[in-house]
């Protein structure tokens, strides 16, 4: 039986929308209300904004909910497509992220910075959708995307560390482990605590069809508050200065459409059919934003230009998912002499 096209609803569906919205609303906030972001920054434990930190916890929450760890099993019968994009995760995107914030953003450090820590999270969540709308193999791309949660805790903290401090940016590995803990490592566990829980009592129809959704907007609300403040914050430069979120856009879209390309060739090239090539193709050029913004604000602060360049980056995932389903549709018709992989 074929699987039936999912139709987006009305948060997710616009997310470009409500993202821009989000920003002019910060922008506003910032001139009418300009001591938020100072009360914001004096509400902290251990350096860690507590208002911030319950939103981008709300962030992750749905996400790791809904990856299924039962199926990492199905990963040792076809591991090709998971080692493929595991290269492309952790070793090609993060050194061409780091190339292109210095081509582009060379004369702002903390932009750089930012960037970086987008090329450098891999997607864990809401690219299955983009899987599923392009008929890719959504089974693998959840085994893929757990391994990426998992492979989160321990390699992006050594990434971030090596790839900020060699363009002469100070960064302590300390606050960045606390990060991934807090943002991923804890929603992880607490999320498939409530997976485990919900099943067992409702059954996985009811966790499916009644509560994920909930969950799901709740996490665009929380990612679109991030955003508000995040920009009221940062209002003044942007009012300023328009043109630096396009020079910060330019990396991030070179980034997705390169990785996104490369890593739907390559598959192409080997042999694979096409669903997973547009798996690989989408994991590995899909970036985690909610890790980079979390990473941004412990480190550098939640006033930060780091986190400002982080908050961009949800403004492209959709139009720029879109437009890779609507290429992968016209190219399909070029894996039908693939023999599998």
């Amino acid at each position: 039986m074929m699987q039936s096209r999912p139709t987006l609803g009305k948060l997710e569906k616009y997310t470009t929308v409500w993202v821009i919205m989000s920003m002019v609303l910060g922008l506003l906030l910032g001139k009418l209300a300009p001591m938020l972001g100072v009360w914001i920054e004096q509400l902290q434990v251990s350096g860690i904004s507590i208002p911030m930190g319950v939103a981008l916890f709300f962030i992750m929450y749905p996400t790791m909910a809904s990856i299924e760890f039962k199926e990492l099993v199905k990963a040792a019968k076809s591991p090709k497509p998971a080692i493929l994009t595991l290269v492309g995760n952790w070793v090609v995107a993060p050194a061409l992220m780091t190339l292109l914030a210095r081509l582009f953003l060379n004369s702002y450090p903390q932009f750089t910075a930012g960037v970086i820590l987008l090329g450098i999270a891999p997607c864990t969540g809401m690219v299955l959708f983009w899987i599923l709308l392009a008929g890719g193999d959504v089974a693998k791309g959840v085994v893929i995307t757990a391994i990426n949660a998992l492979s989160t805790l321990i390699l992006y903290t050594p990434l971030a560390a090596l790839y900020l401090g060699v363009g002469g940016i100070p960064i302590p590995i300390d606050p960045i482990a606390k990060s991934v803990i807090l943002f991923v490592g804890l929603p992880l566990a607490l999320g498939q605590t409530t997976r485990w829980i919900l099943f067992k009592k409702r059954g996985e129809i009811w966790f499916k069809v009644r509560f994920q959704p909930i969950i799901g907007n709740i996490a665009v609300v929380a990612l679109l508050v991030t955003i508000i403040v995040l920009f009221s914050l940062k209002g003044e430069i942007i009012a300023e200065q328009p043109l630096l979120v396009g020079l910060i856009s330019a990396p991030l879209l070179a980034h997705f459409f390169l990785m996104a390309s490369l890593f739907y060739i390559i598959p192409w090239f080997l042999g694979f059919q096409y669903r997973d090539a547009v798996t690989i193709a989408f994991i590995s050029s899909g970036t985690q934003f909610e890790v980079a913004i979390a990473t941004a604000i412990t480190v550098f602060g939640v006033g930060s230009g780091a986190a400002l360049a982080t908050a961009v980056g949800p403004l492209w995932e959709v139009p720029s998912m879109l437009a890779f389903v609507k290429i992968a549709a016209k190219t399909k018709h070029r894996f039908t002499s693939s023999k599998g992989s």
